[in-house]
């Protein structure tokens, strides 16, 4: 034969092995196999499911049918709670040693001639299923397995379905608790097995052995109907008056209760059987997501009370606010103080808005903060919901879940969030410093993480240096910061920013502690100067001297954006500018602190040189603000976020600014607007402290001052 001619399939056939021959490995012995998808980037789990098919391996794709799970997860508890979200409820069972195991028959089976198969025939499964039940010999199973299996590869074609659907309808109910018997184990068995040629014992790569079991609670509530509270309950004479007046009234909103519960959509479970990365969206099937029920026949709370057929329920609400009768819509034109006597509904608002922010609804995001805002600034105790009716930015659904909460002193919704875990890690992954609602839905979406050790193990690498900071000090960073180590805090930062300028510099702590909050999750402060050459490049100097001292362990952002463009207000653009706070506008450094000193310092580091700070870390802001806009900064950091989103709406819509944390500039010209009267009323007329400049920015925009706890609008 010349080289360049090809053999014929003849040829081929006669000096090669048959194709069956050429792979080594067998699994058709074994049990249906379950690939967990968490870890895997999906072209990987591909591959794999791909390479135990060829292997002759029974692949499912539903967990529950799995009595082999291969897995990267190591932990048990991680483990059982990936097949918990995939629709399988699961208990530990400890590894026993026993001389009938499954991989010592496989053993055995495989160094003995095989045995007589039993045939299995379909249409014979009725009468044969008595015989079944004595079958006490676990290789019967692999037997009518691969016989299924051989006789589909004899056809040339291989249904996993119906060989997996033959092989269950052939198991006796006595042998039902030891086929609930699960084994997690690790991928790296298969690979090994590869390696090998033959299928090694599962139990030397076992991470979890557990059974199915029931879902708690899935048979302990039978579906009985709860009674439903439609009207507040009567708080005056009057309402007593009008029932009574009216027997029939309580009789027919009962009845229309049972007629709304009837139709009432079934429950369910949400997170149920679904890929990881599958996600339902919030807005149609949560309760939290809607604020109360989506269906169309859910009972309208608001449409009908006793009372109101009598003589209006109006009567029995307070004087209203002037704010209220105006219909003002801007939180920056109301006062909203610390305390509200509304506080504890408020808290349950702030639960599912804070949900629908995790779940990326922004609309309702700010449909909530609107709503929030509006009731922190209501004078009094909420009695009726036609209170919450008449109050600018809410609606029927707050005065919904008020009435819900008045009559039972919860709200499902809140209970519904409270108990999903899927939500629960993802502001596990939020409440990471550095970690907004979007990266932790990728994490927990698209990466498949569940934890923090998960985030640390599988992608360390491709976190942030904030993030690592973050997730390393991550119980730290929650713990709250106290009033008086706040002021010490700002103490050495004033002392150091003074060392390396002079006397003139000013600060102030902003954010919640302004507010009045007794602890603080961070420290915000402003440093100036009145002279506007000693606020260039501050700073970079004032974080290396506190670096210095040891006062500073890691910066973590050191931007000098004012610096570079001589400290001028920000450009004014028609597109997006920047978000929040201005956060990117002025000179500023994030930082981690931590008090370089403690009370054993001495015998500690003379035991040991090395002996680590016991310290605890905290987060701090050192804000930069040239003095010409330093009311502006000061504004722009001590309202709460609603307050300040309506400041910057309110400037855009009534006086056709953009205002920013760097100053304000005309929408229409694009030039800067001297609210402060830097330049106008000359050096001798310039603010001489940061609050008075803050007062003329107020002043300037038209509103009236409130001072920093008045601007708690959550």
């Amino acid at each position: 034969m010349a080289d360049g001619d090809a053999p014929s399939s003849q040829t081929l056939g006669n000096s090669s092995p048959p194709p069956e021959s050429i792979v080594k490995l067998d699994l058709a012995h074994l049990p249906p196999i379950f690939v967990l998808a968490t870890h895997f980037e999906t072209d990987d789990l591909h591959e794999l499911e791909e390479e135990l098919a060829d292997a002759g391996a029974l692949l499912t794709y539903d967990v529950t049918e799995a009595r082999v799970i291969l897995s990267k997860v190591v932990k048990p508890k991680r483990i059982q709670f990936d097949l918990r979200g995939k629709g399988l409820w699961t208990e530990q069972v400890k590894v026993q040693p026993r001389k009938d195991s499954t991989t010592e028959d496989e053993a055995s089976q495989r160094s003995q001639p095989p045995a007589k198969k039993r045939r299995l025939v379909e249409q014979n499964v009725g009468t044969s299923l008595g015989d079944a039940i004595v079958i006490d010999d676990e290789s019967t199973d692999a037997e009518a397995e691969a016989s299924a299996r051989a006789k589909a590869k004899k056809n040339g074609v291989v249904d996993l379905k119906q060989s997996r659907s033959h092989v269950a309808r052939t198991l006796s109910p006595t042998l039902l608790k030891e086929e609930e018997m699960i084994k997690i184990v690790k991928v790296a068995w298969f690979e090994d097995s590869r390696k090998a040629g033959t299928a090694l014992p599962l139990d030397e790569y076992l991470t979890l052995q557990c059974r199915r079991i029931e879902r708690p609670g899935a048979e302990q509530t039978p579906p009985t109907k709860t009674p439903v509270k439609l009207f507040m309950k009567p708080i005056t004479a009057t309402t007593n008056t009008a029932i009574a007046a009216n027997p029939h009234a309580d009789n027919h909103i009962l009845e229309r209760a049972k007629e709304d519960a009837e139709h009432a959509p079934k429950s369910y479970d949400r997170f149920g059987k679904r890929r990881f990365d599958h996600h339902v969206p919030a807005g149609k099937e949560a309760s939290w997501a809607a604020g109360h029920g989506t269906s169309a026949k859910y009972a309208h709370l608001l449409q009908e009370t006793t009372t109101e057929h009598d003589e209006g329920i109006s009567s029995e609400l307070p004087e209203m606010p002037e704010w209220v009768r105006e219909g003002v819509k801007y939180a920056c034109q109301r006062c909203t103080p610390k305390a509200c006597p509304n506080d504890p509904f408020l808290a349950l608002l702030k639960t599912i808005k804070l949900a629908r922010l995790l779940t990326n609804d922004e609309i309702g995001v700010r449909a909530y903060s609107t709503s929030i805002a509006s009731l922190a600034a209501y004078p009094y105790k909420l009695t009726s919901p036609r209170e919450i009716m008449a109050l600018p930015g809410c609606d029927a659904k707050i005065a919904n879940l008020f009435v819900e909460w008045a009559n039972t002193g919860t709200i499902q919704a809140v209970e519904d969030i409270e108990q999903d875990a899927e939500l629960t890690t993802l502001r596990l992954f939020y409440e990471i410093w550095g970690v907004g609602a979007t990266t932790a839905r990728e994490f927990y979406y698209d990466r498949g993480w569940r934890d923090l050790d998960d985030v640390v193990e599988f992608g360390w690498a491709g976190l942030t240096r904030v993030q690592q900071i973050g997730v390393k000090y991550y119980d730290e960073f929650l713990d709250p910061i106290p009033r008086a180590e706040v002021e010490a805090i700002g103490r050495v930062i004033h002392r150091h920013a003074v060392q390396v300028r002079d006397a003139g510099v000013q600060t102030l702590i902003v954010g919640g502690y302004r507010r009045g909050k007794e602890a603080c999750g961070d420290v915000d402060l402003i440093v100036s100067h009145p002279d506007e050459a000693q606020t260039l490049n501050l700073v970079n100097d004032t974080v290396a001297s506190l670096e210095g001292e040891g006062w500073v362990t890691h910066t973590l952002l050191l931007s000098l954006h004012a610096t570079h463009r001589g400290q001028q207000t920000l450009p004014f653009r028609t597109g997006n500018g920047a978000g929040g706070h201005g956060f990117d506008t002025l000179d500023k450094a994030l930082v981690v602190w931590q008090d370089p000193q403690w009370d054993t310092q001495a015998a500690d580091l003379a035991a040991d040189p090395a002996a680590k700070n016991p310290n605890i870390h905290r987060r701090v802001d050192i804000i930069i603000a040239p003095w010409r806009t330093v009311g502006c900064a000061v504004a722009g950091w001590s309202g709460g976020t609603t307050f300040q989103r309506d400041l910057r709406r309110y400037a855009k819509h009534v006086k056709g600014w953009k205002f920013d944390s760097s100053g304000v500039r005309d929408r229409g010209n694009g030039e800067c607007v001297d609210l402060e009267g830097f330049f106008a009323a000359g050096e001798e007329g310039r603010a001489k402290g940061m609050v008075e400049a803050e007062r003329r920015v107020f002043e300037g925009l038209g509103l009236v001052w409130r001072e920093a706890w008045e601007r708690c609008t959550g």
